[in-house]
C-alpha cells in the first residue's frame, strides 16, 4: 500500500505583532528556518503547503526552494482564531478554550471548530496527494488539534511542549494514522 507522509511544521519563532498575516520570523526564527531546511534536504518531498501567515510560509520556504516546489497556500491551515479582538490575558484565554472543546470567545474559534477546519483540509490533502510526501507549514494550536483528531495523547500538555519550529511526520495508510515521528530536535 502507498503510504502518505505528512510533515506538520510548526512555524519558527516570530516576534509578536497583532498582524497575523504579515508577522515574520525573528532573528532566532530565521536561523532555525535555515537549520530546518538543512534537516529536510535529504527527505523526499513532493508537495509544500502552508498557512497564509507569513511566519508559516517563511518557515517552509527553504524546503520548497531546495526541492524546486512552489508553495501552495491553504487558508484552512492558518492558526486558530482565539478571539475577534486581542485578549487581555492570553494564558487565561488559552485555559478556557482547552478546558471546554466547544467554548469560543466572540469572533474566535473553539477547539472543536478549529480542529474540524484543520482535519477537513488534512483529509483533502490525504486524498489529493495519496502516496506522496507533503510538508504543511502551520501553527502550534492547529497542528495539535489536527493530531488530536487521530490520537488524544496530542493535547494541551503536548502543545505546551512544542518547539518553534517543530516537525512531526505523520504516516498514513489512506486516512488511517499509522505512526508519528518527531523530526525536529531542540537546539540551543
Amino acid at each position: 500500500m502507498n503510504e502518505t507522509k505528512i510533515y506538520l511544521v510548526r512555524h519558527a519563532h516570530s516576534s509578536y505583532t497583532p498582524d497575523e498575516y504579515g508577522r515574520g520570523l525573528s532573528l532566532k526564527g530565521n536561523r532555525d528556518e535555515k537549520s530546518l531546511t538543512y534537516l529536510m534536504k535529504e527527505k523526499q518531498i513532493d508537495v509544500v503547503l502552508s498557512s497564509p501567515y507569513n511566519r508559516a510560509i517563511h518557515t517552509v520556504e527553504g524546503i520548497a526552494k531546495h526541492h524546486s516546489i512552489d508553495i501552495q497556500v491553504i487558508e484552512a491551515f492558518k492558526e486558530r482564531t482565539l478571539a475577534g479582538q486581542p485578549v487581555e490575558d492570553f494564558q487565561s484565554a488559552i485555559d478556557a478554550v482547552w478546558q471546554d472543546e466547544t467554548f469560543s470567545y466572540p469572533g474566535g474559534e473553539s477547539n472543536e471548530f478549529a480542529r474540524s477546519r484543520g482535519v477537513s483540509a488534512l483529509q483533502n490533502v490525504l486524498k489529493t496527494y495519496k502516496g506522496k510526501s507533503v510538508v504543511i507549514g502551520t501553527h502550534g494550536n492547529l497542528m495539535v488539534l489536527m493530531m488530536s483528531h487521530f490520537d488524544d495523547q496530542y493535547d494541551r500538555h503536548f502543545w505546551e511542549n512544542l518547539d518553534m519550529p517543530d516537525v512531526y511526520c505523520l504516516t498514513f495508510q489512506g486516512e488511517e494514522l499509522m505512526k508519528v515521528d518527531r523530526i525536529w530536535e531542540r537546539t540551543a
